[in-house]
């Protein structure tokens, strides 16, 4: 092991940039361990060390999502305040409302904890199902609060709204398509209720990115300028025209470039204004969802980042609206958003252990040269012994070669066994000494840059990508990934993340960097006496509900971690236990029991044959049964 080198802070800020990722929530403290601001004050930081020390003590288990709830709430109230300070700046005449979508993270303590903090704000809740209607009917009880209802509605689905109205709720209906338009005024004739409708428009801009064919004319949701005149033409002709109470529209997930937000904002107060002379009695313009996250810490606009802050988008959507609305004399709307990414992001990580690491590079097989061997093995030992700092080039490209004839040597069986082994081990050790040297070439070749990558460890974490960081996997979405402790050492080590799936894909191969993405990431050295744990960040936006079961790896243990006064005092709140072996196979349909019954016969038989003894079956039996109540990660 390579002796210890101290780091300072800034240092630790430019390998892993979480002051600029982190909005201010993280921070290094004086013991090197990450820790967490809740209210980006300074002086009260909740080291996640000391959570997960916490964690140990109580047996829970790792992998595992830590909430900072406190994080949370101040997500809401700095959104809230934001829009509130922005409308007094520009007297702007209207009010603003926020509105949770929860598609982001339906988990219910996310859910209730935002209602909670956005009360004083009467902050409503966006669905877009059925299901996730029917648990926003029975949580947004505020009735100055909005419920917004998007996406593709069935009859059950427009009843449930016509339920909420009947109870008193802001209830919002919006048309994605003309259809629906129809159905829910004939529901409402029959039901006699009186609905809120609104109606989303087609924007003719499309942003960049990840998420660009949300919008733009060929969205997937929403209604043609024509259509949009023809809602209008039917709510008068069946008299339902006052009931139409929104506009709203759509750009995409993380908008990356603040300029998208300013030109839709211009269009679509446009087309606000329009409808109200022509006589629509809109109170609210919903300007959707895109507020983005600045995953990357560049502040630009990569797809994993933003060239704005949230005052800014907050500025732009207000001072937009108010100058076309003054341009076109119409009263200004009351503003609403769907803001869940920029809400939820940072409240949430996964943190697990390393439980090993996988070396390409092997070199400690034994090598010394014996009588009779091949000359291939002869010539990468002299390449080898030769090498030095002005002839390492030739050597890389000599050693190179005499691996690629020694794997068609073997094929053809001219070469046995070990002197393959021996003759990769010559190569593997070269190429570690040639890596030392590549750092005085101001321009290496693409050969030698690629030598470095493949001389890269990969450090074997317990966890599932497809679970926990499902948008790595699927999209290339960059979160950020850090230890939470040893940060006053300088990292030793440069390697990439492979999780415990037996999929290829199971592994983390992209990191966050200033200039451009990074291959690796540096973590230090393991000490086989003490865990170490690595943090993956602001995943509290759709990885914390998305993932997948692939190999049957389940969710997570979770903690849901309060401050406890101003000192950095912590509490453990609540703790949902993460998926059982026996629960992830029920969801496939397997029945426990009846696998533990199929088991206990196979092992009878094989005692009633004489080849098991019947304490022993028992014994076998019994730990597959409690093996059925086991986490489904590895135990460490």
């Amino acid at each position: 092991m390579s002796s210890i080198e101290e780091w300072t802070k800034e240092e630790a800020k430019r390998a892993f940039l979480f002051d600029r990722w982190g909005a201010g929530y993280f921070d290094v403290n004086p013991k090197g361990n990450l820790c967490v601001h809740p209210n980006k004050d300074p002086k009260n930081g909740i080291d996640i060390n000391d959570v997960i020390e916490e964690m140990k003590e109580q047996k829970i288990a790792f992998p595992a999502v830590i909430r900072f709830q406190d994080v949370l709430r101040s997500r809401v109230i700095d959104l809230n305040e934001t829009f509130k300070d922005a409308i007094e700046e520009a007297e702007y005449p209207g009010s603003y409302t926020a509105v949770y979508p929860i598609k982001v993270n339906q988990m219910r303590e996310v859910v209730e904890e935002i209602l909670e903090a956005g009360k004083p704000y009467n902050m409503g809740l966006e669905a877009g199902s059925k299901a996730e209607l029917m648990s926003v009917l029975a949580y947004n009880r505020n009735p100055e609060a909005l419920t917004i209802l998007n996406g593709y509605k069935d009859n059950d689905y427009l009843r449930l709204a016509l339920l909420g109205r009947k109870v008193g709720r802001k209830v919002l209906v919006v048309i994605e398509k003309m259809t629906e338009l129809e159905r829910l005024l004939d529901l409402s004739e029959k039901y006699e209720v009186s609905p809120l409708i609104g109606l989303r428009t087609k924007l003719s801009i499309k942003c960049a990115g990840k998420w660009a064919d949300s919008g733009g004319e060929r969205a997937k949701f929403g209604l043609s300028t024509t259509e949009l005149i023809k809602a209008v033409e039917i709510l008068k002709e069946r008299e339902f025209l006052d009931c139409a109470k929104l506009l709203h529209f759509h750009l995409g997930s993380q908008i990356t470039d603040i300029r998208n937000v300013k030109d839709a904002i211009c269009e679509g107060a446009r087309v606000y204004s329009k409808l109200v002379k022509m006589g629509v009695p809109l109170d609210y313009m919903d300007v959707g969802g895109g507020l983005g996250v600045d995953y990357d810490g560049t502040h630009s606009t990569n797809e994993s980042s933003i060239n704005y802050g949230n005052k800014e988008y907050a500025s732009d959507v207000v001072d937009g609206i108010k100058q076309i609305c003054e341009d076109e004399n119409v009263p200004c709307p009351n503003i609403v958003s769907e803001s869940g990414r920029a809400i939820t992001a940072h409240h949430s990580c996964v943190i697990t252990k390393v439980i090993g690491s996988i070396k390409t590079a092997q070199t400690d097989f034994e090598t010394s040269e014996v009588e009779g061997e091949h000359i291939l093995v002869t010539n990468i030992r002299e390449a080898v012994e030769d090498l030095n700092k002005e002839n390492f080039n030739e050597v890389y490209n000599d050693a190179k070669k005499i691996k690629d004839d020694a794997i068609n040597a073997f094929k053809l069986g001219v070469i046995d066994l070990e002197e393959k082994a021996k003759i990769e081990t010559l190569y593997w050790q070269a190429t570690q000494k040639i890596d030392e040297m590549i750092d005085q070439i101001e321009f290496p070749s693409d050969d030698l840059s690629n030598l470095q990558d493949s001389l890269t460890s990969q450090y074997l974490c317990n966890f599932s990508v497809f679970q926990s960081a499902a948008d790595s996997w699927a999209i290339g979405q960059l979160l950020p990934i850090m230890p939470v402790k040893r940060l006053n050492e300088k990292p030793n080590v440069w390697c990439s993340i492979a999780d415990i799936t037996c999929d290829s894909d199971g592994k983390i191969d992209n990191f966050i960097d200033l200039e451009e993405e990074a291959k690796n990431i540096p973590l230090h050295d393991l000490n086989p006496d003490e865990d170490y744990h690595v943090g993956i960040f602001l995943t509290g936006a759709y990885q914390d509900v998305m993932g997948d079961m692939h190999n049957l790896f389940g969710r997570l243990n979770e903690v849901h971690v309060y401050k406890d006064g101003d000192d950095g005092d912590f509490y453990i709140e609540e703790v949902i236990p993460g998926g059982k072996i026996k629960d992830v196979l029920m969801t496939m349909q397997y029945s426990p029991e009846f696998l533990s019954y199929r088991v206990k016969r196979i092992v009878d038989k094989e005692i009633a044959d004489g080849k098991i003894r019947p304490r022993e079956g028992v014994k076998w039996v019994d730990f597959y049964d409690s093996c059925l109540e086991e986490y489904t990660y590895l135990k460490t």
